[in-house]
């Protein structure tokens, strides 16, 4: 169970801190929820007792942010042209809430902008991933949000479409 003031990373929404637990009633059985505040000022009621079904985890550790952010300064890399192969399979990735799966689609689709213009939906897709990866990436490594986002945007733009085979 997750304590207030506990730092938590959540699929789709990134990594935010658990502010309060409140217990309600819901068709006459008191659940209890944990109230979260997430990136964008959203704040979320997750139910205790499903939070872990629904991806509630706490955030990874500085080696494994370490690591990932090597991962992301990695030239290789892979993903396919077939946009709808493409697009499913970043779907996927991104409610996973798996950093390293997350990575790989803010890594593929930032190459890909740069090189060719994503579709709307891409595009969307990217700046979510963006926010998700960065905001817990940010925490756990103490360096803003705008510089490791600046320091992984420059690395990108230098990178070519085929350094992704």
């Amino acid at each position: 169970m997750f304590e207030i003031g506990e730092k938590i990373f959540y699929p789709m929404h990134g990594a935010g801190v658990i502010v309060d637990i409140q217990e309600k009633e819901i068709l006459n059985q008191v659940e209890k929820f944990y109230v979260a505040k997430m990136p964008g000022e959203v704040k979320l009621m997750l139910p205790v007792k499903s939070a872990e079904n629904l991806g509630l985890r706490p955030l990874v550790s500085e080696e494994e942010a370490s690591g990932i952010i090597s991962s992301l300064l990695d030239k290789s890399f892979f993903m396919p042209e077939n946009w709808t192969e493409r697009y499913n399979g970043n779907k996927e990735k991104l409610k996973t809430g798996d950093l390293h799966e997350i990575a790989d689609i803010y890594k593929g689709l930032s190459i890909r902008n740069n090189k060719k213009n994503l579709s709307t939906t891409e595009k969307k897709m990217l700046t979510n991933a963006k926010q998700v990866l960065l905001s817990e990436l940010s925490d756990v490594v103490g360096e803003s949000f705008e510089s490791l986002e600046t320091k992984l945007e420059k690395h990108f733009n230098e990178m070519k479409l085929e350094d992704m085979e």
